[in-house]
């Protein structure tokens, strides 16, 4: 039987990779885990960006943020694809959540990485190179000299679509969730535990993949005990 909510008890995650579920588990060791992989962070089982993005997540929030997102691990599970729109859509996703929080310095880092976003999705689409989303637009226009250096530093140029996923969208993700965490809002851990779960409903639908199935209710027990803290 699959689990039909949200369960009382929480595997314990914390920052990092680790050897085995008894030296800590972080979220996307025990995605793969419940997946039936080897044990690693860098599972198959779900879209590499948005693994990354998770991966981040995990290792940028305290343990009760990591509570938070816990409930998540089952929804990753088979959650990937090929559409390279969808690196890209993860990754302007967490660039966008930063732009309007992060230091003036990450803010520019985080406007050229929505302009990387952007210049690739064109690309893909068949659009003026030029040309943003009414999204993307409307948050580069509130921060108009983020968004000015942002565009002086992208005549030196974009890499290809190939890099994209492998390099180009790990460091947007990166960058963004380091910016939304050293940030002087009050809480940066709600604004990253929300854009991981909205990134990961959102992945559901830009792969048109089916609603997750949940996992074992006996499954997810023994995760828990396997990474309770004595």
């Amino acid at each position: 039987m699959s689990m039909s909510r949200t369960p009382d008890v929480m595997p314990v995650l914390s920052r990092g990779k680790h050897r085995s579920p008894r030296k800590g588990a972080c979220f996307m060791e025990l995605a793969g885990y419940l997946a039936g992989e080897p044990w690693s962070d860098h599972p198959s089982c779900t879209h590499p960006v948005l693994a990354r993005l998770a991966r981040e997540v995990n290792d940028h929030i305290d343990d009760y943020g990591r509570e938070r997102i816990a409930p998540l691990i089952p929804d990753v599970i088979g959650l990937t694809g090929d559409d390279p729109r969808v690196d890209a859509w993860i990754a302007l996703e967490a660039a966008l959540t930063a732009l309007p929080v992060a230091c003036a310095e990450r803010q520019g880092v985080a406007a050229v990485g929505a302009l990387r976003c952007e210049r690739l999705l064109a690309e893909l689409e068949g659009r003026p190179a030029e040309s943003l989303s009414p999204t993307t637009a409307r948050a580069l226009a509130e921060v108009p000299h983020a968004a000015e250096w942002a565009r002086k530093f992208s005549t030196m140029g974009w890499g290809g679509i190939r890099s994209f996923r492998r390099r180009s969208a790990p460091t947007i993700v990166h960058s963004a969730v380091v910016g939304i965490a050293s940030s002087c809002t009050s809480d940066p851990d709600s604004i990253l535990v929300d854009l991981l779960g909205r990134t990961i409903a959102n992945t559901r639908t830009w792969l048109a993949a089916p609603a997750p199935v949940g996992v074992d209710e006996t499954q997810w027990l023994e995760v828990c005990e396997l990474t309770a803290r004595v």
